[in-house]
């Protein structure tokens, strides 16, 4: 078998495909979920905890170059090129992560309950020849 027959063969299966439509899902589905967190949560928590906005949590790696003149936030010091240890926006991808790892699993709690609900399907009747068969065997047998 060559390679390239191997590679169709591979990439033509179902859960190549699946998982293909899976990621391309899963990437748009991660972005409802991080506006969820940056513009829904995320404000919450922060009001929660005295009004606190978690993006601009950083600390300054190195100072701002002199002719800096802009507001002392995480995107401009960012734009500016100024290295920041930013664990605010660590906090707000965390918060991400774990409200993604959760819908994901309750998708699949779901699916695994669909799963179970569906009953088995009936076995296949038997051919007729074999049913035969099994009749002039038993017949044999007396």
């Amino acid at each position: 078998m060559s390679i390239t027959s191997e590679f169709k063969e591979f990439a033509l299966k179902g859960n190549v495909v699946d998982l293909a439509v899976g990621v391309i899902i899963g990437a748009a589905f991660g972005k409802i979920v991080d506006s969820m967190v940056k513009d829904l949560i995320m404000p919450l928590v922060g009001k929660a905890v005295g009004g606190l906005d978690f993006s601009n949590y950083f600390v300054l790696l190195s100072a701002p170059p002199a002719a800096f003149t802009g507001p002392m936030t995480y995107e401009a010091l960012t734009k500016a090129g100024v290295p920041l240890f930013a664990y605010g926006n660590f906090i707000t991808v965390a918060v991400n992560f774990a409200i993604l790892a959760f819908i994901i699993f309750l998708m699949i709690r779901q699916i695994n309950r669909m799963k179970k609900a569906t009953p088995p399907a009936p076995p296949p009747a038997t051919p007729e020849d074999i049913v035969l068969l099994r009749e002039i065997r038993d017949s044999l047998a007396k």
